[in-house]
C-alpha cells in the first residue's frame, strides 16, 4: 500500500504539497510515499466530490487528505475548520474511518507562503531589490506591521510578481514550498496539515 493519496484544488497546491513533502526533516515525519490529484472541479469539487473521488482508493492507501481554499470553496458562509471537519466526516462514512483529513485554506493557499524568511522575497524575484519586499508592501497598505502576514496574501502575492516582472506559475510555489523555513509557522490550516501527518507518519526512532 503506498502511504497517503492528497486531492487538491489546483496545481499551485499541488507543487506546493510536492515541495513540502520533500522536507520530512523540516515537518517532523518519516519519508512518505504520496500520490497528489487536483480535482477538476476545483475547490467546489474537493468540497462536494473528495469522497466520491478518493472512495477508488480505500485499499490501496493508508491515509487520505483533502486541501483547498476557503474563498471559492461556494461554502465562504461555513467557517473553515467546520468545513474541513464536514469534509473530512464524509470521507470517513465512505471507506476511510480514522484514515482521513481536510484542510481549508483561509482565505487561499498563499497564506502558507508569507512569512519573514528572506527566501520568500529571493521566490518572487525581490532578492535585491529595495526596498525590502516587506516594507514595499506595507508602504502600499498590504502588510501592517501589527501583522505577521499581509491582509490579502494573494493580492500581495500578484503585486509583488507584477512589481518584479516575474510570472505566475506553480513552479514559484513549489520553490517557496522546497526553501522557504518551516519554524514558527503558526496558521491554522497548516497546524492542521503538519499534525496529521505527524500523527500518521511519525519519525523513525
Amino acid at each position: 500500500m503506498k502511504d497517503l493519496i492528497v486531492l487538491t484544488a489546483d496545481g499551485n497546491m499541488e507543487h506546493t504539497l510536492r515541495g513540502l513533502l520533500r522536507r520530512p526533516q523540516a515537518l517532523a515525519v518519516r519519508a512518505i510515499d504520496a500520490e497528489i490529484f487536483v480535482h477538476p472541479r476545483h475547490d467546489p469539487g474537493c468540497v462536494n466530490e473528495a469522497h466520491d473521488f478518493l472512495r477508488p482508493f480505500t485499499g490501496s492507501h493508508r491515509y487520505a487528505m483533502v486541501l483547498f481554499d476557503h474563498e471559492g470553496s461556494g461554502r465562504e458562509d461555513t467557517a473553515p475548520t467546520a468545513l474541513a471537519d464536514e469534509v473530512r466526516q464524509r470521507l470517513e462514512a465512505t471507506g476511510w474511518p480514522g484514515r482521513a483529513e481536510a484542510v481549508v485554506l483561509a482565505p487561499e493557499l498563499e497564506v502558507w507562503a508569507w512569512s519573514d524568511s528572506p527566501q520568500v522575497a529571493a521566490c518572487l524575484g525581490w532578492a535585491e531589490r529595495q526596498p525590502a519586499l516587506r516594507d514595499w508592501l506595507a508602504a502600499a497598505g498590504q502588510w501592517p506591521a501589527d501583522q505577521a502576514k499581509p491582509t490579502d496574501p494573494k493580492r500581495a502575492m500578484e503585486a509583488a510578481l507584477r512589481e518584479t516582472r516575474k510570472p505566475r506559475s506553480s513552479a514559484i510555489y513549489l520553490e517557496l514550498a522546497s526553501k522557504v523555513s518551516l519554524r514558527g509557522h503558526n496558521e491554522p490550516a497548516f497546524r492542521r496539515f503538519v499534525q496529521a501527518l505527524q500523527q500518521w507518519f511519525p519519525p523513525a526512532p
